[in-house]
Protein backbone atom coordinates (compact mmCIF):
# COMPACT_ATOMS: atom_id res chain seq x y z
CA UNK A 1 0.00 0.00 0.00
CA UNK A 2 0.98 3.64 -0.86
CA UNK A 3 2.47 5.85 1.95
CA UNK A 4 -0.34 8.33 1.06
CA UNK A 5 -2.62 5.81 2.31
CA UNK A 6 -1.20 5.70 5.61
CA UNK A 7 -0.87 9.92 5.74
CA UNK A 8 -4.31 10.07 5.19
CA UNK A 9 -5.56 7.40 7.36
CA UNK A 10 -3.28 9.40 9.83
CA UNK A 11 -4.75 13.09 8.89
CA UNK A 12 -8.30 11.13 9.62
CA UNK A 13 -7.57 9.91 13.16
CA UNK A 14 -5.88 13.26 13.87
CA UNK A 15 -9.13 14.94 12.84
CA UNK A 16 -11.73 12.45 14.67
CA UNK A 17 -9.78 11.66 17.20
CA UNK A 18 -6.62 13.94 18.07
CA UNK A 19 -2.55 13.48 17.38
CA UNK A 20 -2.34 11.51 21.40
CA UNK A 21 -4.74 8.69 19.94
CA UNK A 22 -2.64 8.11 16.54
CA UNK A 23 0.34 8.65 19.20
CA UNK A 24 -0.96 5.52 21.27
CA UNK A 25 -2.07 3.49 18.31
CA UNK A 26 1.72 3.76 16.43
CA UNK A 27 2.91 2.91 20.29
CA UNK A 28 0.59 -0.02 20.74
CA UNK A 29 1.62 -1.35 17.15
CA UNK A 30 5.41 -0.64 17.40
CA UNK A 31 5.15 1.50 14.52
CA UNK A 32 6.68 5.17 13.89
CA UNK A 33 4.35 6.38 11.81
CA UNK A 34 6.60 7.34 9.39
CA UNK A 35 5.13 7.25 5.41
CA UNK A 36 6.70 8.61 2.20
CA UNK A 37 3.66 9.08 0.00
CA UNK A 38 5.11 7.17 -3.01
CA UNK A 39 6.81 4.33 -1.28
CA UNK A 40 5.23 1.05 -0.40
CA UNK A 41 4.62 -0.38 2.63
CA UNK A 42 2.98 -3.76 3.44
CA UNK A 43 -0.75 -4.02 3.51
CA UNK A 44 -0.67 -5.73 6.92
CA UNK A 45 0.80 -2.70 8.74
CA UNK A 46 -2.52 -0.62 6.98
CA UNK A 47 -4.61 -3.20 8.08
CA UNK A 48 -3.15 -3.24 11.79
CA UNK A 49 -3.53 0.43 11.94
CA UNK A 50 -7.03 -0.20 11.10
CA UNK A 51 -8.21 -2.83 13.52
CA UNK A 52 -6.54 -0.58 16.05
CA UNK A 53 -8.59 2.49 14.93
CA UNK A 54 -11.50 0.17 15.28
CA UNK A 55 -10.82 -0.69 18.51
CA UNK A 56 -10.49 2.80 20.24
CA UNK A 57 -13.32 4.01 18.17
CA UNK A 58 -15.47 0.62 19.53
CA UNK A 59 -16.28 0.35 15.60
CA UNK A 60 -16.69 -2.34 13.65
CA UNK A 61 -13.29 -2.30 11.11
CA UNK A 62 -16.05 -2.75 8.28
CA UNK A 63 -17.52 0.60 9.04
CA UNK A 64 -14.17 2.77 10.18
CA UNK A 65 -12.75 1.06 6.21
CA UNK A 66 -16.10 3.03 4.94
CA UNK A 67 -15.56 6.15 6.60
CA UNK A 68 -11.78 6.13 5.54
CA UNK A 69 -13.07 5.55 2.02
CA UNK A 70 -15.10 8.85 1.86
CA UNK A 71 -12.43 11.13 4.19
CA UNK A 72 -9.92 9.25 1.35
CA UNK A 73 -11.56 10.50 -1.46
CA UNK A 74 -11.92 14.01 -0.11
CA UNK A 75 -8.19 14.27 0.61
CA UNK A 76 -7.12 12.71 -2.95
CA UNK A 77 -9.52 15.47 -4.69
CA UNK A 78 -7.66 17.63 -2.91
CA UNK A 79 -4.26 16.47 -3.86
CA UNK A 80 -5.16 15.61 -7.16
CA UNK A 81 -8.21 18.03 -8.79
CA UNK A 82 -7.13 17.56 -12.39
CA UNK A 83 -8.73 14.05 -11.67
CA UNK A 84 -12.32 15.59 -10.78
CA UNK A 85 -11.65 18.46 -13.44
CA UNK A 86 -12.65 16.60 -16.47
CA UNK A 87 -15.94 14.34 -15.11
CA UNK A 88 -18.94 16.72 -15.46
CA UNK A 89 -21.09 14.18 -13.41
CA UNK A 90 -20.47 11.11 -10.77
CA UNK A 91 -21.82 8.81 -13.17
CA UNK A 92 -18.50 9.90 -15.80
CA UNK A 93 -16.35 10.19 -13.18
CA UNK A 94 -16.68 6.27 -11.42
CA UNK A 95 -16.39 5.27 -15.46
CA UNK A 96 -12.91 6.83 -15.57
CA UNK A 97 -11.23 5.36 -12.74
CA UNK A 98 -9.95 2.17 -14.59
CA UNK A 99 -9.26 4.04 -18.01
CA UNK A 100 -8.09 7.04 -16.88
CA UNK A 101 -7.13 7.57 -12.95
CA UNK A 102 -5.77 4.41 -12.78
CA UNK A 103 -3.64 5.11 -15.44
CA UNK A 104 -2.54 8.53 -14.12
CA UNK A 105 -1.40 6.82 -11.06
CA UNK A 106 0.47 4.51 -12.29
CA UNK A 107 2.18 7.03 -13.95
CA UNK A 108 2.90 9.02 -10.22
CA UNK A 109 3.91 6.06 -8.74
CA UNK A 110 5.60 2.72 -9.15
CA UNK A 111 4.03 -0.37 -9.03
CA UNK A 112 0.71 0.94 -6.93
CA UNK A 113 -1.08 -2.66 -7.37
CA UNK A 114 -4.37 -0.98 -8.27
CA UNK A 115 -8.01 -2.96 -8.27
CA UNK A 116 -9.12 -3.25 -11.74
CA UNK A 117 -12.84 -2.27 -12.42
CA UNK A 118 -15.11 -3.52 -15.13
CA UNK A 119 -18.19 -1.96 -15.94
CA UNK A 120 -21.95 -2.67 -17.13
CA UNK A 121 -24.80 0.05 -17.82
CA UNK A 122 -28.44 -2.29 -17.27
CA UNK A 123 -30.51 1.06 -17.34
CA UNK A 124 -29.57 4.71 -18.02
CA UNK A 125 -29.40 5.39 -14.12
CA UNK A 126 -27.52 2.59 -13.16
CA UNK A 127 -23.87 1.49 -12.95
CA UNK A 128 -22.52 -1.92 -12.06
CA UNK A 129 -18.89 -1.64 -10.88
CA UNK A 130 -17.07 -5.24 -11.38
CA UNK A 131 -14.46 -4.73 -8.65
CA UNK A 132 -11.22 -7.26 -8.52
CA UNK A 133 -8.78 -7.00 -6.12
CA UNK A 134 -6.56 -9.76 -3.79
CA UNK A 135 -6.86 -7.03 -1.17
CA UNK A 136 -10.95 -7.21 -0.82
CA UNK A 137 -10.68 -3.71 0.15
CA UNK A 138 -14.27 -3.46 -1.52
CA UNK A 139 -15.70 -1.97 1.75
CA UNK A 140 -12.75 0.99 1.03
CA UNK A 141 -14.53 1.13 -2.71
CA UNK A 142 -17.81 1.59 -1.20
CA UNK A 143 -16.66 4.06 1.07
CA UNK A 144 -14.72 5.94 -1.71
CA UNK A 145 -18.19 5.50 -4.11
CA UNK A 146 -19.93 7.54 -1.37
CA UNK A 147 -17.09 10.56 -0.87
CA UNK A 148 -17.32 10.84 -4.77
CA UNK A 149 -21.40 11.28 -4.58
CA UNK A 150 -20.59 13.83 -1.87
CA UNK A 151 -18.20 15.84 -3.84
CA UNK A 152 -20.39 15.79 -6.98
CA UNK A 153 -23.32 16.37 -4.50
CA UNK A 154 -25.04 13.78 -6.07
CA UNK A 155 -27.42 11.37 -4.81
CA UNK A 156 -27.20 7.57 -4.76
CA UNK A 157 -28.35 4.08 -3.62
CA UNK A 158 -25.76 1.64 -3.42
CA UNK A 159 -25.87 -2.29 -3.28
CA UNK A 160 -22.96 -4.86 -3.11
CA UNK A 161 -24.72 -8.10 -3.94
CA UNK A 162 -22.27 -10.31 -5.33
CA UNK A 163 -18.83 -10.10 -2.74
CA UNK A 164 -15.51 -11.32 -2.30
CA UNK A 165 -15.63 -11.79 1.28
CA UNK A 166 -18.58 -14.49 0.47
CA UNK A 167 -16.54 -16.36 -1.68
CA UNK A 168 -17.16 -14.81 -4.94
CA UNK A 169 -14.00 -14.30 -7.60
CA UNK A 170 -15.10 -10.45 -7.60
CA UNK A 171 -17.60 -7.38 -5.96
CA UNK A 172 -20.27 -6.08 -8.15
CA UNK A 173 -21.22 -2.52 -6.57
CA UNK A 174 -24.58 -1.30 -8.19
CA UNK A 175 -25.00 2.65 -7.94
CA UNK A 176 -28.14 3.92 -9.06
CA UNK A 177 -27.92 7.38 -9.62
CA UNK A 178 -30.99 9.50 -8.07
CA UNK A 179 -30.42 12.69 -9.38
CA UNK A 180 -29.05 16.14 -7.24
CA UNK A 181 -28.41 15.80 -3.55
CA UNK A 182 -30.94 17.47 -1.32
Amino acid sequence: MKGVIFNILEEMVIDKCGMMAWNDILDKLGQDGVYTAGKSYPDDKLFALVGEVSARLELPAEAVVGAFGEFLFDQLARRYPVFLETQATLKDFLKSIDSVIHVEVRKLYESPDLPTISYREPEANTLVMEYRSPRQLCLLAEGLIRGAASRYKESIEMTHPVCTHQGADHCDLIIKFNGPAS
